[in-house]
């Protein structure tokens, strides 16, 4: 295979990305890898050092890129952020949406019974991992109806497979997502255009500053029981690295997807595959 049908399949350079939570681990590595392959990036993020960060780490290697501070759960916040984006270039075909977490609150443990859960705990985490998705969406999925094309990532999660243990309002809220990439691929084909296509990633076991300490012991490295039971059931019997994602975001952004839409793609070393037997 040349480089021209390389190019053709999978070239993306030119294109405007805007990438919420970019500040991330998990997103700040996809923001990146979207800078080396010459697009245009729009780092998204509630904290502005940490989109700063990112956006400097792609500046320096050679890219394009900005920071934007967003709060992807007040539309005014996004909107602001899409005028200052297509201000300065033009247009917007790729919105990933990558902002998302959990809370302690949240989460079942031998101090907090499932019964005890605070309503208001939940709300914060589906409304953070739902409507910070349905939001973005719908500010610059508004941008891509006038364009006539464009492309939506959405990152739902293993759990809306295979709900876990303890994390019932993240789990619950990464499948809403899961359902909404399906509803509005459809949407956008049959209202206004068949060049905007809607996919989603479904990461397994990835290391992030949010759950580090949960599969790991913070003291000496090893792994916790919940690690241990998640290695023993991913059949690579590792953890994912961020840029385990790279290779799925950037197939499903590019030219060579161009007729998969509406679909959920776990990346998680088999976990989902795997009965346990």
């Amino acid at each position: 295979m040349n480089n021209n049908c390389l190019e053709e399949l999978f070239g993306l350079e030119g294109r405007v990305a805007v990438v919420t939570g970019g500040g991330g681990v998990l997103c700040g590595a996809m923001s990146r890898a979207l800078g080396r392959v010459g697009v245009k990036v729009a780092v998204l993020d509630l904290i502005p050092q940490a989109a700063q960060k990112v956006a400097d780490e792609i500046k320096a290697a050679g890219g394009a890129a900005m920071a934007v501070q967003c709060d992807v759960l007040a539309k005014d916040s996004i909107e602001a952020a899409a005028r200052r984006i297509t201000d300065t270039w033009g247009r917007v075909d790729i919105l990933i949406n990558g902002a998302g977490g959990n809370r302690k609150q949240a989460t079942t443990s031998p101090e907090l019974s499932f019964f005890d859960l605070p309503a208001d705990a939940v709300q914060w985490v589906f409304n953070l991992n739902f409507v910070g998705t349905l939001l973005p969406c719908q500010v610059f999925g508004k941008v891509m109806a006038d364009q006539g094309e464009g492309c939506i990532l959405n990152v739902s999660s293993l759990n809306a497979f295979r709900p876990l243990t303890r994390i019932p309002a993240y789990s619950a809220a990464k499948a809403a997502v899961s359902n909404f990439t399906q509803w509005l691929a459809v949407h956008m084909s049959q209202e206004y255009s068949p060049r905007i296509r809607v996919n989603a990633i479904a990461p397994g076991f990835f290391l992030t500053e949010q759950n580090r300490f949960l599969l790991t012991d913070e003291r000496t490295g090893e792994l916790t029981p919940r690690g241990r039971t998640i290695i023993d059931h991913t059949p690579m019997s590792r953890f994912g690295a961020p840029e385990d994602l790279v290779g799925t975001v950037l197939w499903l952004l590019s030219p060579g997807a161009a007729f998969v839409h509406g679909v959920v793609v776990p990346v998680d070393g088999g976990f989902s595959a795997f009965s346990g037997v």
